[in-house]
């Protein structure tokens, strides 16, 4: 059982278990392989955090054991998310799976993979630190650094602090020194993940430590970039807009997971914060930061939410002109304490309230995006779509995989990871287009 294939679902966070995965079989002597026909093993990192994230890991769970009639596979394991909340159901109702392993006992994947075993299961306070150098999966010039697991906020919708357990950040210095094996092989830019990203250090040094490691990441020659997801409105103060506008390394960008914005709603979520709030925040954040990209993201149906709701939520989303923003229909999980909440939204209710954000968000980002016209940006070159001989890139206000792209013109050869400076000359509503500037 030598080659290896590694299917990774779900969120950034869940490739970044992938990555170290990966890195202690690579050490184990396993080499890998994308080819299915080929592989030996498969590996399915699962994500379970709605409905629509589970069909598709077990769609692929068994789409992947069919390599066992028809390829080489030998052994087919599950890990992830699905795996931790389903562990007892996945061996029994799927005898395809060989081995279920863990959301926190990834570091047992050799094991796994070598043994007899079928489980694999640690307590989810457990905080896996393996000791191997991560394969990048993400093309080298980008990487996400997780500097802590599972969440303490108890979100009324939320499955996560059962799968992934408290809230337990990563030392800092082995996450600087993780930074710094990903600027040896190439990464430019890091995307700072984890549940939360503010309150990173509280638990283990009685304080937030967020501007301190930002200011140690900022010093790793290499790294170009630093960008700022998952950041809890309520828990982001003046130490950390400060760090986000002096450091020349740190983008002005933030994602902010607001969720909704009637008061009503927000408490029966479990968010601790209200509109009032959130709209004083933001209206500090473009104070002390004009050029500052903001993200969100939004739920619609969730239970008890009323037309009423839904005119708050469109009039803030108006309102506040969010630079990027994305909104999802509310999904009813089971072990949540929403779930048994009464007034739960009819399905369509649910999806035509998210097409009516959606489609005011539209006109936003069209708006948003024409005002950068005659602009010259700083952009990460991606690739290039070589038939329209057409370069594309990213600027400080794109997240790879959830924003939009620059796509320009260039006298010259790129490679991806290279900066360019690109002169914006026409905008869609959520792509820019231009031409790179000659020095």
């Amino acid at each position: 059982m030598n080659k290896i294939m590694f299917i990774s679902l779900g969120c950034d966070k869940n490739t970044v278990d992938t990555e170290f995965m990966l890195g202690l079989l690579r050490d184990a002597g396993f080499s890998l392989t994308n080819e299915e026909e080929d592989a030996d093993v498969i590996i399915v990192n699962t994500c379970a955090f709605i409905m629509d994230a589970q069909k598709e890991s077990i769609d692929t769970i068994l789409e992947a054991a069919q390599y066992k009639k028809t390829g080489h596979l030998k052994k087919l394991i599950v890990t992830g998310c699905l795996s931790q909340r389903y562990k007892e159901q996945i061996l029994k109702e799927m005898p395809e799976v060989d081995a279920v392993v863990g959301a926190t006992a990834y570091d047992r994947i050799v094991e796994a993979v070598t043994g007899k075993d079928r489980l694999f299961i640690e307590d989810t306070d457990a905080l896996p630190l393996p000791e191997t150098a991560r394969v990048n999966t993400t093309g080298g010039y980008y990487s996400y650094l997780k500097i802590a697991e599972g969440c303490d906020k108890r979100c009324s919708y939320c499955i996560i602090p059962t799968l992934r357990g408290h809230y337990r950040s990563i030392p800092w210095e082995r996450l600087v020194k993780e930074a710094e094996f990903l600027a040896e092989g190439g990464t430019k830019e890091l995307m700072i993940v984890a549940q939360e990203t503010t309150v990173y250090g509280v638990d283990l040094y009685g304080k937030k430590m967020l501007p301190f490691l930002l200011d140690k990441l900022s010093k790793i020659q290499g790294i170009e970039w630093i960008r700022l997801l998952y950041c809890y409105p309520e828990e982001i103060d003046d130490e950390l807009i400060k760090t986000i506008k002096t450091n020349p390394k740190v983008c002005h960008y933030l994602d902010l997971p607001i969720q909704h914005a009637s008061d009503g709603i927000l408490k029966r979520m479990g968010r601790r914060t209200s509109r009032k709030d959130i709209e004083t925040l933001i209206k500090k954040l473009r104070k002390e930061i004009p050029d500052i990209a903001l993200r969100t993201s939004l739920i619609t149906g969730f239970p008890g939410e009323t037309e009423e709701d839904q005119k708050k939520l469109l009039d803030f989303v108006g309102k506040t002109k969010f630079s990027r923003l994305g909104c999802f229909t509310y999904s009813r999980e089971e072990g949540t304490g929403a779930a048994l909440m009464p007034g739960q939204v009819h399905h369509s209710t649910k999806k035509r309230r998210r097409n009516e954000v959606m489609s005011l968000q539209q006109e936003i980002s069209k708006e948003l995006s024409k005002s950068q016209i005659g602009k010259t940006l700083k952009v990460m070159v991606c690739g290039k779509l070589t038939e329209e001989d057409v370069w594309i890139g990213r600027s400080y206000m794109d997240a790879p995989n959830v924003d939009g792209y620059v796509f320009f013109r260039s006298g010259r050869d790129l490679l991806s990871g290279e900066f360019v400076d690109v002169l914006i000359t026409d905008a869609a509503e959520y792509d820019l287009m231009g031409e790179a500037v000659t020095k």
